[in-house]
């Protein structure tokens, strides 16, 4: 496959002279290691002569994946963000190269739009050539159906770095790199990073520290704290970070909330050939990330306590967060099914997202999809291209109610969808997977049983609003509050004590604002949610203007 032209740039004689201010000119014999894999923060080197090749650790050893001549530069996404750098950067032949530092050139791409573009572009593009290729520095060793596994491979998925994995009961492969570094079968599953780094049964939180996706350190401060990174959030990231104010965004997973496990948005304006919910929120993530704005997950909200005229918000690992306004766009979180004993098959049949991953292990298998909505819509279309039949049950008597006209039609017309309306999923079957469940029509009584391996929820939602303090005005099902939806009764009792009401997206707490789905009367739309974070920064500025600032 010949790499697209985005994947590379050369600048002329006039834009290195400009970007000499910003690093230091050194020079090289061949073979010099410049840059090294696994590197946090790393450096932009860029070659003015002789040439500096890449290098890859892959399943099948070291490979030279490219190399940059003079006026092109080296790295990907990780150069921007600061997370670890998967490549190797050595020189290929004498010659000299100039060496950006990571802190200079966070402040290049923030103050100069011109260099920004090129180097967000061909950053995006190298990342995304290179997951197709295979171009894999993350190996993930341990079996499909192990619901660890599962977690590792949708925490890189949805942070959108790539990643090769091997099941020993797949082929040889896997049998040849556990030979090769010494491990035992009781050691899986184990995710190899690069030449040297191994990760012995990690969970999601270790493997991302290791990959450098949560630096942020205990006691960070910023003017606005984002909690939850769905479409709301990053919204309100973007827009907070582009009009300066300094924004610490977190997620419990990884950006992209709900939408985030979309396989395909066809409705959301400015895409008509529809965009899968996860490269939007990618696309998002790193329109934040040039602004200044600091992604971190996973980690998780535990609470948020008044801080003199500040806010502390706590995280479950201990780590405390100051700022003078908040974002609460924790969003929803599909329900599980009425029955006793399925936390048992989660990430082992039973699924919340249909997403590549999802896809690749139920191909030319029954899957059941239980839901209403557009993303169960979405989400049954996605998987017809792949399974041998998918069912889509739902409680309600037609699809119509609650789900798109255009994805109605198609699920309808669908040679391999088969549409159960007004029934319910009243029992699981299996032993350390889903092998089967029964079901009942909610008009006759009469059940039926489906031999089905794979089961996709797609329930109402409740949102994520345990973390937030009892004095925090919701509604009778958990959502938060805003506005004129909040009783003057509720203020008082909630401490309000400013000369003013509170704005449309505030909360009953001063500068702590609701966006999105976690929101009372929010449209659950993408593109609502998007507007809606853009949208409340205004308010934000407006109320950091009015805080009396600190004395000298």
């Amino acid at each position: 496959m010949t790499p697209p032209a985005d994947v590379n740039h050369t600048f002329t004689d006039a834009e290195l002279e400009e970007l000499m201010a910003f690093g230091t000119v050194e020079s090289h014999r061949a073979g010099d290691l410049i840059l090294a894999e696994g590197t946090m923060a790393p450096d932009c080197i860029i070659t003015l002569s002789g040439h500096t090749d890449i290098f890859v650790q892959t399943d099948e050893g070291s490979r030279r994946v490219g190399w940059m001549e003079r006026g092109q530069f080296a790295g990907d996404l990780s150069i921007l963000t600061g997370q670890r750098h998967l490549s190797r950067v050595e020189m290929g032949a004498d010659g000299d190269i100039l060496r950006i530092p990571h802190e200079n050139f966070q402040r290049l791409i923030a103050g100069n739009s011109h260099f920004s573009d090129i180097f967000v572009r061909v950053f995006a593009a190298r990342r995304e050539f290179g997951n197709i290729r295979g171009f894999s520095a993350i190996i993930i060793l341990g079996a499909g159906l192990d619901r660890s596994v599962y977690a590792l491979r949708d925490l890189l998925m949805k942070h959108g770095v790539g990643h090769r994995w091997f099941d020993p009961a797949d082929g040889p492969v896997a049998g040849h790199l556990m030979a090769e570094r010494g491990l035992t079968e009781d050691q899986l599953p184990v995710v190899i990073l690069g030449a040297t780094e191994i990760l012995v049964q990690p969970t999601p939180e270790e493997l991302a520290q290791a990959m450098g996706l949560d630096l942020l350190p205990d006691g960070a401060t910023a003017d606005v704290l984002v909690v939850g990174s769905g479409p709301g959030g990053l919204a309100a990231a973007v827009y907070a970070a582009s009009e300066g104010l300094t924004v610490i965004a977190l997620d419990s997973l990884a950006p992209g909330g709900q939408a985030g496990t979309s396989s395909k948005i066809e409705n959301y304006l400015g895409f008509p050939t529809g965009i899968s919910g996860n490269e939007l929120a990618r696309r998002a993530t790193v329109q934040a990330q040039k602004f200044g704005a600091r992604i971190v997950a996973p980690v998780r909200a535990a609470s948020i306590a008044r801080d003199e005229d500040a806010y502390c918000l706590h995280l479950a690992d201990g780590r405390k967060l100051r700022s003078r306004a908040v974002v609460v766009a924790s969003g929803a979180q599909y329900q599980r099914l009425p029955i006793e004993g399925i936390e048992a098959y989660e990430g082992r049949g039973i699924y919340y997202g249909a997403t590549p991953m999802e896809a690749q292990l139920c191909g030319n298998a029954e899957v059941t999809i239980v839901g209403a909505g557009n993303s169960a819509g979405q989400g049954a279309i996605y998987l017809a291209g792949v399974a041998k039949k998918v069912y889509v049950i739902f409680r309600r008597s037609s699809l119509r109610e609650t789900m798109s006209e255009y994805l109605v039609k198609r699920l309808e017309e669908h040679p391999n969808i088969e549409i159960i309306p007004s029934t319910d999923v009243v029992a699981l079957h299996g032993e350390e997977h889903l092998a089967g469940l029964t079901y009942r029509c909610r008009d006759t009584g009469d059940e039926g049983h489906c031999d089905c391996g794979f089961l996709f929820l797609f329930l109402g939602a409740n949102p994520n609003t345990t973390w937030l303090p009892k004095e925090m005005v919701c509604d009778e099902r958990g959502f938060v509050k805003t506005g004129t939806d909040i009783a003057p009764l509720e203020l008082v009792k909630a401490g309000w004590s400013l000369d003013r009401m509170p704005t449309r997206y505030e909360t009953s707490w001063p500068r702590i604002y609701a966006v999105g789905d976690v929101r009372k009367g929010s449209v659950k739309r993408v593109a609502s949610s998007v507007g809606e974070g853009s949208v409340v920064v205004s308010d934000i500025h407006q109320a950091l203007a009015e805080m009396v600032p600190p004395a000298g």
